[in-house]
């Protein structure tokens, strides 16, 4: 063997047990499909996919909202961790989305799964609720008290629903008699029936305890107390491989009770009232509206629109009072957010001034109407810029898109846009690509662009005949 032939040997018997051994091959170390909270921190984001509903997470007034969702912020805070916010279509694509890694935190309350608790830890507050019976509770109305008082009575639901699911087996265990009305309309939701129950419309719906416990800040005369079903557990929940993660969170949700911020974020979603002011005009004595009609008159010109106009948007928000404060934050004589104060150089103790209040609404006005100037019909440039005002513009945009996608002028709000904004209480309208923005209570808006605008008529007849 010449000498080039044994080094080429050596070369190779070198190599083959490198190759062997795994000493000479450096292998592709994979990122862990889960991060664990080290990790996190040290990239500085908690990525949390939740969904869009009025419990966990919704857009108002352009600023961002929700239990689940002010929850969880409060936890990423903790850490100094900021949020990558993700929304998925519906409970089942939650878990997909955690298991696949696309996020790291179901901030959804998920019902305890002994075969889901092999690929997850559940972690944070337990909750326990129940499907309730929702009835109006009048001076005059009669309270079931019973699921067998069922037997004979009309409850309307929409069919597909865990709540129709639980009605139909209800109705086998009780051998039948439960009057079940499914209604056909598809963009009416259940908070939209616990409104029709509250309003004498229907008799009866049934709904998971914690939307209607929301649902009763708006509606005072409705009884939750009487459960159709089972209690069932529920909890955010992380990757088996994060349980640094989980007890991080554990340990943040234990001390959370006492807190100050926690009671507030509990008050604010399921205790403070949000009847809007109610749509009833008061008396205008000697063609006088409010004590602010000298500063409506001033600032109108400004805006292009009738001074009344204005002082009917204030009626609505504060009733003319500067000192008021919103479920949402909303403050002074034209519910000003806290998002936009700042946005417009308003400061925190300026906002319930009642010329800095005007002054700032109009130019918030202003930018929405901007939007809308190349339509025609100056009526109706006023609602949308209302309903902008009301809702956020965004919101906005996206009735005129779900408008236009169903055949309907997307420059005309009554019938048109107003149909597109109702749609967007539908999880099969916001969750569309195309919709930008997600859930909105339609209600609400539809109901505030409305009595403004009446409002609106009335003052306008009543200090114009003097």
């Amino acid at each position: 063997m010449t000498h080039l032939q044994k080094t080429a040997f050596g070369l190779f018997i070198s190599l083959f047990t490198c190759l062997i051994l795994g000493g000479c091959v450096k292998k592709k170390t994979e990122a862990p499909l889960h991060k664990d909270l080290p990790q996190l921190i040290e990239a500085g984001e908690l990525t949390v996919v939740t969904l869009y509903s009025s419990t966990s997470y919704f857009q108002y007034r352009m600023e961002e909202m929700g239990y689940e969702y002010e929850l969880i912020k409060d936890f990423a805070q903790s850490h100094n961790l900021t949020i990558n916010l993700k929304i998925a279509e519906n409970s089942s694509r939650l878990v997909e989305m955690l298991l696949a890694g696309e996020a790291d935190v179901v901030a959804y309350p998920i019902q305890v799964d002994n075969e889901l608790k092999e690929s997850v830890i559940y972690t944070g507050q337990e909750r326990q609720s129940a499907q309730v019976l929702v009835q109006r509770a009048n001076r005059r109305d009669t309270i079931l008290t019973d699921v067998t008082q069922l037997i004979g009575r009309e409850v309307y639901l929409q069919a597909g629903t865990p709540y129709a699911q639980r009605l139909d087996n209800l109705n086998d265990e009780l051998g039948g008699g439960i009057l079940i009305r499914y209604i056909e309309k598809d963009t009416i939701n259940t908070e939209d029936l616990i409104g029709m129950v509250s309003r004498g419309e229907i008799p009866y719906t049934v709904s998971d305890e914690m939307t209607a416990r929301l649902n009763k800040t708006y509606h005072w005369n409705i009884n939750l107390n009487l459960p159709v079903s089972f209690p069932q557990r529920a909890s955010w929940i992380v990757s088996r491989q994060s349980p640094l993660l989980a007890a991080a969170i554990d340990e943040w949700a234990a001390g959370q009770t006492g807190q100050q911020s926690y009671r507030a974020v509990v008050k604010r979603y399921f205790e403070l009232s949000k009847q809007p002011f109610d749509g009833i005009t008061p008396t205008v004595k000697d063609g006088q509206i409010s004590p602010y009609d000298h500063l409506f008159k001033k600032y109108a010109a400004d805006l292009g629109w009738d001074w009344q106009l204005l002082a009917s948007i204030a009626y609505q928000e504060s009733h003319f009072n500067p000192q008021a404060v919103s479920w949402a934050g909303a403050e002074g004589l034209m519910g000003i957010m806290p998002g936009t104060a700042r946005a417009f150089g308003v400061s925190p103790h300026e906002v319930k001034d009642p010329e800095i209040s005007i002054q700032t609404a109009v130019k918030v006005l202003k930018s929405f109407r901007r939007r809308f100037e190349e339509f025609e019909k100056k009526e109706e440039v006023i609602k949308l810029t209302l309903a902008s005002y009301n809702a956020g513009v965004g919101h906005v945009y996206d009735a005129q898109i779900l408008a236009e996608k169903t055949g309907k002028d997307p420059t005309i709000w009554d019938n048109n846009v107003s149909e597109g904004i109702r749609m967007k209480s539908d999880p099969q309208y916001y969750n569309d690509p195309d919709i930008k923005h997600g859930y909105l209570r339609a209600t609400e808006t539809l109901n505030y662009v409305y009595d403004v605008m009446n409002r609106y008529a009335f003052y306008k007849e009543a200090t114009e005949t003097r």
